[in-house]
């Protein structure tokens, strides 16, 4: 019944406008046009730092969400049927690279079935083609660890990096949005310019420290490009290798590390485990410091406010202040 009537709507429309002069007709299209509600571009990232950057860059004219959030460590994640639902719906898909995602976002991507944001679309977006990388080795083995030969993936820590990042999502968004390319370019150009002016401001800050308060221990080898920005020296890690946890003779080794270079600070990522960490400090004395792997993005915490925060933090530590 419900089929019928539907076909003898169509039926008098269709009749209804056959008898509309075409100019007419023509006013009617374009009221219509006008009067559709503009559909927001749908953003994905794969983490919070991504997500941040792009939620500034889209303004009102996106919704942007993050499959993971800073507590998760981003080498893994559970393959759950709602992050396959966010991929389906985007336009637009954010990804760290340089294999950072490797072990679980290509069969999510896939089980989307999005063309949309398939890799080498203009709805994908890889973060690491915009940055400069720091540790390409080329050729790796697996006795080296976990070790990304195209760079070391870890680059959104520095302001820099995240400038860089700025202005592509901007020309991404506004090759998919045309109408509203100018503003995605407006916002995109703003927050480089004030990542960029934190990353110098804060850079002399760490310089005139002496060098001596400048060195630190890190527990995986994911700080080098938030070293790199702030002239700190990494003068050990607490894995053995990226991606090995730490046995008794690397404990060992450390604590000689620690006390021959006078390190002050031990620092590591949230989701990384403490134990060893937690047992270096403590026989050191040097301070560990837990550091958040990105912003709070669900909580509205903004890119700048994060790194601004990593920095603030760091230099409390190594200034002991």
């Amino acid at each position: 019944m419900r089929t019928l009537l539907l076909s003898k709507c169509l039926v008098v429309r269709c009749w209804a406008a056959a008898r509309l002069p075409a100019w007419l007709m023509g006013l009617v299209a374009l009221s219509l046009l006008g009067a559709a509600p503009a559909q927001a571009l749908q953003v994905v990232a794969t983490l919070p730092t991504l997500a941040a950057l792009a939620r500034e860059v889209a303004g009102p004219h996106a919704k942007v969400e993050t499959l993971l959030g800073p507590r998760q460590d981003p080498h893994y994640a559970d393959a759950r049927p709602n992050l396959v639902l966010s991929l389906n719906r985007a336009d637009l898909l954010l990804v760290n690279g340089l294999e950072l995602e490797v072990g679980w976002l290509p069969g999510l991507v896939r089980q989307s079935r999005n063309p949309r944001i398939q890799t080498g679309t203009q709805g994908y977006f890889d973060a690491s083609t915009a940055v400069q990388r720091l540790q390409v080795v080329g050729k790796v083995d697996r006795a080296m660890g976990d070790i990304h030969p195209g760079g070391n993936p870890h680059f959104a820590w520095d302001p820099r990096a995240g400038a860089a990042i700025a202005e592509g999502v901007a020309r991404s968004m506004a090759g998919l949005d045309p109408a509203h390319a100018a503003d995605y370019q407006r916002n995109g150009a703003a927050l480089a310019a004030r990542l960029r002016a934190i990353a110098a401001e804060e850079a002399k800050r760490f310089m005139a420290l002496p060098e001596s308060s400048r060195r630190i221990v890190a527990y995986h080898d994911s700080l080098v490009y938030l070293l790199d920005w702030l002239a700190l020296k990494q003068v050990g890690t607490v894995e053995p290798r990226p991606g090995i946890p730490p046995d008794p003779a690397q404990l060992a080794k450390i604590v000689g590390i620690v006390r021959a270079t006078q390190a002050k600070v031990l620092a590591q990522e949230e989701y990384y485990p403490r134990s060893t960490s937690d047992q270096v400090a403590k026989i050191t004395g040097a301070r560990l410091l837990i550091l958040p792997a990105g912003p709070k993005y669900l909580e509205g915490q903004r890119y700048e406010d994060f790194v601004r925060g990593l920095a603030q933090d760091l230099y409390g530590a190594v200034s002991g202040k």
